[in-house]
């Protein structure tokens, strides 16, 4: 921080010292964590431990990436930020980074994105400058600053313009993981990445509009906001497959935050392992919300209502609790509708309860130790195996899907004849473990194990690309965040499964979250013009009255539809791509995979699978079109568009994912096909 007056005749260098000032102070900062001697502060190994890794995140949170810009903006505020911000003067600058920095006086030199006195460099307008007279961008090399643009926006006189370096950021080309986009958030986005805790917000975004990028700015802003609370209650991150997470894995880092948690679905209800696989007319039944209640009918269908006394003896005495007493008791834990596991827990301490109120009446003077005693008498822990038995998740849906009477009795009115018959397993199964469960099966397990005992929730979970999931995966991520919020991130457009997602109200009922604000990203920031208007044919005909994309890219794209005869003029067409900067993504209709492989092997071009990290030297991914989603690439080869839509079940999911495969282009897309494309297209 320090006070706006530019040396005329050398800014650049001026802001290149800043920058080394600041790298050298955030050294600093890490130096401090660094010698901290904790040898004589805990008071145990257990909290030496805990201390130690709390030391040795805040070290990594401290490392300064040598090719990431530390600062890529700066404000100069015309008057202080608010009378609440201790720190503003009049006339103060802020530099605005990805994190905080401060010199050894406890000044800072960088102040971090997500701090309110930065808000103003995403928000500010020739319209609303709110109090900013400055705004200022710099460029990077590497990690060297190399450029600056400055935006007057007091000044009426001065034209309002697109920010060159802006567009420069978001068309860089891109070799490795994805990339934050801290310094390229505009207001509409800014806008969901600083809406509060309290609330679930779902984003409808088209290809491009960084609705990804946005969800995971989100948790960043709530970790800063809300630190210690998360701390206790933990975040999650939800993405379709493991290639997508590891793709977008280092963007938390890179803002510092070490703590957040990623995972698939299949992860979160991994209490089977998965050997088999459902057809889509099963999996859409399995994934149907109404199986919600056929499991819940079949768990409870275990407890049964009393017919005997239960007697207690003690020492000369004996005590009897009546049948029709028992019953009261039974359908009372019924009717409070908690947890089966918990009811279960609850009633021998209930008859226990029972028999104490004999003893006081007959003059004895029980405590808490003679009610926990009774409650584990022997005679009571039979009566409460008879009325109210263990549940097993596993063992309940293996009967279910086994069972065709057992399914009928609990699926009554619920399942037609015909849907019971699609889920039923053609042959019986020993045991849980012999059995090739599917992911949808292992979905039904997640929803019992809740039934019987209540999931755990988080403070906050991301789900990314939501418009693939079933209702029972919405309701298996929705118990893990009961108690907390939810970003939900998708595009209907994009639903590639059979039981895709048709509105975003139905989405958001499934999960529990029916308060939630729905808001919708129209501007497209990666995908090019050209680009885009060519996918966009497709909307008509794959979502109805979604808006298309609107691309704020001044640079229309390179593209090109190109007819080719066989598989090595596809290969010719990467190496042409390669001489590009950038990475190179050729996506393919799966069947077509091990064929390219290949040819690309014949060829010499070297080339990495889906989540593999892209390096200098090896910039080429092929993609299955099944994993497509998600990922972006700097050049697109698209081979045999029709391939790709006839390599699934039904024409429509066919298109989406064609939608999806010609939007992963973030400079350039070349279609290359020797059959006929898909009439949709044109």
């Amino acid at each position: 921080m320090s006070t706006p007056v530019d040396d005329p005749l050398d800014p650049l260098s001026r802001e290149r010292s800043h920058l080394a000032g600041s790298r050298a102070a955030l050294r600093a900062m890490r130096e401090d964590v660094e010698s901290l001697d904790i040898s004589d502060v805990t008071a145990n190994w257990v909290n030496a431990e805990v201390l130690a890794r709390q030391i040795d995140d805040r070290i990594k949170a401290l490392a300064d990436l040598s090719d990431t810009p530390l600062f890529f903006g700066r404000l100069d505020y015309l008057h202080a930020p608010g009378a609440e911000q201790a720190e503003g003067a009049e006339g103060e600058r802020f530099y605005i980074g990805r994190r905080h920095v401060h010199d050894a006086e406890g000044d800072p030199m960088v102040i971090d994105w997500r701090a309110p006195v930065s808000q103003p460099f995403y928000r500010a307008s020739k319209k609303d400058p709110l109090d900013i007279g400055l705004r200022r961008r710099f460029g990077y090399t590497g990690g060297d600053l190399t450029a600056y643009e400055d935006e007057h926006l007091s000044d009426p006189a001065e034209a309002t313009r697109t920010s060159k370096l802006l567009q420069q950021e978001i068309e860089r080309p891109r070799v490795g993981p994805m990339r934050d986009i801290v310094a390229t958030i505009q207001p509409e986005q800014d806008e969901i990445v600083r809406s509060g805790l309290g609330g679930t917000v779902c984003v409808q975004g088209g290809p491009g509009t960084g609705k990804t990028a946005v969800g995971l700015h989100r948790v960043a802003y709530l970790l800063y906001a809300h630190r210690e609370r998360l701390a206790r209650t933990g975040t999650l991150v939800i993405g379709p497959n493991k290639s997508f997470l590891h793709y977008i894995e280092q963007v938390l880092p890179a803002l510092g935050e070490l703590s957040v948690r990623q995972a698939t679905v299949d992860d979160l209800v991994a209490h089977v392992e998965v050997r088999g696989a459902d057809d889509s007319t099963a999996a859409v039944v399995k994934g149907d919300a109404r199986m919600a209640e056929v499991l819940r009918r079949a768990v409870y269908a275990h407890v049964s209502m009393p017919t005997e006394p239960v007697v207690v003896v003690r020492g000369s005495r004996r005590w009897r609790v009546p049948a029709y007493e028992l019953e009261e008791t039974v359908r009372e834990l019924l009717d409070r509708d908690i947890r089966y596991g918990a009811a279960r827990e609850a009633l021998p301490q209930r008859i226990a309860h029972a028999v104490l109120v004999q003893m006081e009446r007959s003059g004895e003077a029980p405590d808490d130790r003679v009610q926990d005693a009774v409650a584990r008498n022997s005679a009571v822990k039979a009566a409460v195996k008879a009325i109210w038995p263990p549940v097993d998740p596993a063992k309940l849906v293996l009967r279910l899907l086994t069972d065709a009477d057992f399914l009928a009795e609990h699926a009554a009115e619920i399942l037609s004849e015909d849907e019971q018959k699609t889920i039923l397993w053609a042959k019986p199964v020993r045991s849980v473990k012999s059995a090739k469960w599917s992911a949808a099966d292992t979905v039904l397990i997640d929803e019992v194990h809740d039934l019987v005992s209540r999931t755990a929730s988080l403070g906050h979970v991301v789900l990314d690309e939501a418009q693939d999931l079933s209702p029972m995966q919405y309701r298996a991520v929705g118990r893990r965040c009961t108690t907390g919020s939810a970003t939900i991130l998708g595009d209907l457009a994009q639903g590639t499964t059979p039981w895709a997602t048709r509105s975003w109200d139905e989405a958001l009922a499934h999960l529990g979250k029916s308060e939630g604000v729905i808001e919708e990203l129209t501007a497209g920031f990666r995908v090019p013009t050209d680009v885009i208007a060519y996918a966009s044919r497709l909307l008509p005909h794959i979502a109805p009255g979604l808006a298309p994309v609107a691309s704020i890219r001044e640079n229309p794209g390179f593209f090109e539809v190109r007819e080719v005869s066989g598989t090595a003029e596809v290969v010719s067409a990467c190496g042409e791509l390669l001489r590009q900067e950038g990475s190179i993504g050729l996506i393919a209709a799966d069947a077509r995979i091990p064929a390219l492989a290949e040819a690309l092997t014949e060829a010499g071009l070297t080339y990495l699978a889906p989540g593999e990290e892209t390096t200098r030297q090896t910039r080429l991914t092929l993609v299955p079109a099944s994993l497509a989603k998600g990922l972006e690439y700097d050049y697109v080869l698209l081979d045999e568009p029709q391939a790709v839509v006839d390599g699934e079940p039904d024409e429509r999911t066919g298109l989406r994912r064609l939608y999806v495969a010609l939007t992963r282009a973030v400079s350039g897309l070349v279609v290359v096909h020797g059959a006929g494309l898909p009439v949709q297209l044109g």
